[in-house]
């Protein structure tokens, strides 16, 4: 690897520093491959599971166990893990749109949701069939500062018509802590004494399997993900779940479909295989990947820049936030990324005005799968303060490179 040799002793220091991060991260890996094991002997999983079907599919087999091995891992009652699931914002989408009617109380108790939501929410009349176009009114609760719920806050933003409140688990592009499950158990069990029937729902997006339990295992209702992202492996093509209370999930499905048809039909066309096989390799998949975030916290922490969280700081979800001084050093990063990357390496991201953002995005995605974030990528909104967010990496060698890269062309760029 043609790397300074300064470099090479930094990274040695790096993870020498973050080594019993890395040993608490492995027994956390174990936990939850045991778990999604047991859920796959549980509903004897076999080869015949992984056929496809077609057309209407009904009677799908393979379908029905792995929304029951999903529910199984997940804590929950049940499960609607489909390819037909275009992203996270669909999922989530179709989640919120399946149990809020119009009249409707949406209380996001962690601040401004992730970018992509906002359209979904939409606004008042605004023609595009969002949650407020369909007279679902929406309210959020800023968090205090530190990123701690405002319990205050939420307490007089509940009303008799509060139907759900929301949570997204991970920071978005967002300088806070992302929420820890013991964090999402409070934040629940304080909404459910105000009112017990509030459903709570999780934008669990970026956390599967980075805790040994998940939100639907501590209270919350319903929680929605994409297989692009943490629970999909690195081998689901696309797709996304949703989780939760049987009722609810029913709901969700649905919207997927068409009332009266719900969850009973949909050919996974050929995906099978991959999802089943990706969710078994998800937990030590999501480990590798919290590991070379680690490695990024320590060593850019040691050239004498802000990381959050830090190295040896608890993890929930995937990201890692490295904040810079100026735009040249965010764009210098994240064109680092990519340089590592082993598909599209030749490729130089720029900004752009990328859909459903508010700000120029700059992304880092050598992926085998487009848009694929388990696997290594980086990206960052152009605006103040410069923070870059990565995440993911499918092999800790590959994190490793990838950061080195980016730091090396930093350095190539006279920025170091």
């Amino acid at each position: 690897m043609d790397m300074p040799e300064k470099l090479i002793r930094q990274m040695e220091q790096a993870e020498e520093t973050a080594e019993p991060k890395m040993k608490q991260i492995d027994r956390t890996v174990d936990h939850n491959q045991w778990k999604v094991i047991r859920a796959f002997q549980k509903y004897k999983v076999s080869d015949y599971h992984f056929a496809g079907s077609t057309g209407y599919g009904y009677n799908d087999r393979g379908r029905e166990i792995l929304d029951l091995v999903y529910a199984e891992a997940f804590g929950a009652e049940s499960a609607l893990v489909r390819p037909h699931f275009v992203s996270g914002t669909h999922t989530i989408g179709t989640a919120l749109f399946g149990v809020l009617r119009p009249g409707d109380h949406m209380l996001y108790i962690t601040g401004k949701p992730y970018d992509t939501l906002h359209k979904v929410i939409g606004k008042p009349g605004d023609g595009t069939g969002s949650l407020q176009d369909w007279g679902i009114h929406y309210e959020e609760v800023a968090l205090l500062d530190g990123g701690a719920p405002d319990w205050d806050g939420i307490r007089a933003g509940m009303t008799a018509k509060t139907r759900v409140i929301g949570i997204q688990r991970s920071r978005g592009y967002d300088w806070r802590p992302s929420f820890s499950i013991a964090q999402i158990e409070e934040m629940t069990s304080f909404v459910k004494q105000i009112n017990p029937d509030v459903i709570v729902f999780v934008d669990n997006c970026y956390g599967e399997f980075t805790e040994e339990q998940e939100p639907t295992e501590i209270g919350v209702d319903l929680i929605a993900g994409s297989l692009i992202k943490n629970p999909g492996g690195g081998l689901a093509p696309t797709g996304g779940y949703i989780a939760g209370k049987k009722e609810l999930v029913e709901l969700a499905a649905y919207r997927l479909t068409a009332p009266g048809i719900g969850g009973e039909v949909g050919a996974m066309l050929g995906t099978l295989r991959s999802l089943f096989q990706g969710l078994f390799l998800a937990p030590h998949l999501v480990g590798q990947a919290l590991k070379g975030a680690v490695f990024a916290a320590a060593l850019f922490e040691q050239l004498g820049f802000e990381s959050h969280p830090r190295w040896n700081e608890p993890r929930t979800d995937l990201i890692q936030a490295i904040k810079f001084t100026d735009e040249r050093h965010l764009i210098s990063f994240v064109q680092g990324i990519q340089k590592a990357s082993a598909i599209d390496a030749h490729v130089v991201p720029e900004p752009w005005d990328m859909p459903g953002y508010e700000h120029p995005v700059i992304m880092a995605a050598g992926t085998f799968i487009q848009g694929g974030s388990l696997e290594l990528s980086a990206d960052a909104p152009i605006r103040e303060p410069y923070i870059a967010y990565m995440q993911g990496g499918l092999t800790y060698s590959h994190v490793k490179l990838g950061v080195l890269t980016a730091i090396r062309n930093m350095m190539d760029a006279r920025l170091l």
